[in-house]
């Protein structure tokens, strides 16, 4: 299977009125952050593991501030009650299909412990995060075709800078809209006061029914299969460098929502969506050197800003998941890619 598509701005959609983007358009930009895949096809899978590692250093032993928003929670994700409640991520994100969420928890369990030999002993347990969608439509899901070792790579392979987009890694079986879909990112600056921010977004895009897509330019793509059940997921990361608490994460990761509501989403009884959020500002140390720590933080008077990017940053990101990734056969029916779409369908 081929991710040789081209991005949604390549394929002619304009983004008017947007804030700029990155050099890399992708959650990337966000200095620190490394991404990496493993794709797994042939035997009847087509599936594998997204790894985002969103900073440098020991997770554990400094964590980062982030949220949660779930916006429609028919998911299985591991890792989100905690994050809600103390507002820090310990470990890398691991994206990967629902039946094999288990599996890169252990794997995130088992690097952690690895790294830190206190975990479970002198100290508390770690909280590994996984989020995941259904790609049961394209992969033989029952296979349970992820391994550990098939986590480790996707983690050991993580990287700065560009990285494939479509049908790759968790995304190698998902579909949107009636289209083959996957992972697609995207980023926005922010100039706030003297200074610049990176906000980026990448999305695990596997939802929306036939015919509900909305485009840029008003227009509304439709494959010719018709009736479709809203039934699918989506997970959105959002990072950035911005310092804010993890109350205004929260507040930001809320907007993602908008932004897939641009989309023609809205959020069907059977869809996982819900959005993780970081900060790569002001890290929490496990081991504090002090009862208290300083933190810088956003003023509340110019979030809307923030707001924006992320609104703009989750819908230009899926449509790169859907511009990105090939058609492909799935078990009953055929899934078209939107780039051939819109080459056909030129203004």
């Amino acid at each position: 299977m081929s991710t040789n598509q081209a991005s949604a701005r390549d394929l002619g959609l304009r983004f008017e009125g947007h804030l700029p983007t990155g050099p890399l358009n992708a959650l990337t930009d966000v200095a620190g952050v490394k991404l990496g895949h493993v794709t797994l096809q042939g035997d009847g899978l087509a599936t594998g593991v997204t790894a985002i590692i969103p900073a440098e250093g020991n997770l554990f032993r400094s964590k980062l501030r982030g949220a949660v928003d779930v916006i429609n929670g028919f998911g299985k994700s591991a890792g989100l009650m905690q994050l809600a409640e103390l507002g820090t991520i310990e470990t890398p994100i691991l994206l990967t299909n629902t039946l094999n969420v288990g599996t890169c928890t252990e794997a995130l369990v088992r690097r952690a412990l690895a790294e830190n030999d206190d975990i479970g002993r002198t100290t508390g347990t770690v909280n590994a995060l996984v989020c995941e969608c259904n790609d049961g439509s394209i992969s033989d899901i029952r296979a349970l075709g992820v391994t550990q070792d098939h986590a480790a790579e996707a983690l050991k392979a993580a990287a700065p800078g560009a990285f494939a987009q479509g049908a790759v890694g968790a995304g190698t079986g998902m579909t949107a809209f009636g289209f083959k879909a996957g992972i697609g990112s995207a980023s926005r600056l922010l100039e706030i006061g003297e200074e610049r921010f990176t906000l980026g977004a990448l999305v695990l895009a596997n939802f929306g029914p036939a015919g509900q897509l909305m485009l840029p330019d008003g227009r509304r793509p439709h494959p010719k299969d018709l009736a479709e059940r809203e039934q699918g997921s989506v997970i959105v990361i959002l990072g950035t460098d911005l310092p804010m608490a993890d109350r205004q994460l929260q507040r930001v990761a809320k907007r993602a929502g908008a932004g897939l509501a641009r989309l023609g989403a809205f959020y069907g009884h059977g869809s996982g969506d819900l959005t993780v959020m970081f900060t790569t500002a002001d890290r929490v140390e496990h081991d504090p050197a002090t009862p208290f720590a300083p933190q810088r933080r956003l003023s509340d008077d110019l979030i809307d800003l923030a707001f924006r990017a992320a609104a703009e940053a989750t819908q230009e990101a899926v449509l790169n998941a859907l511009c990105h990734a090939p058609g492909t056969r799935g078990h009953s029916r055929y899934y078209p890619s939107l780039a051939d779409w819109l080459k056909e369908n030129q203004q």
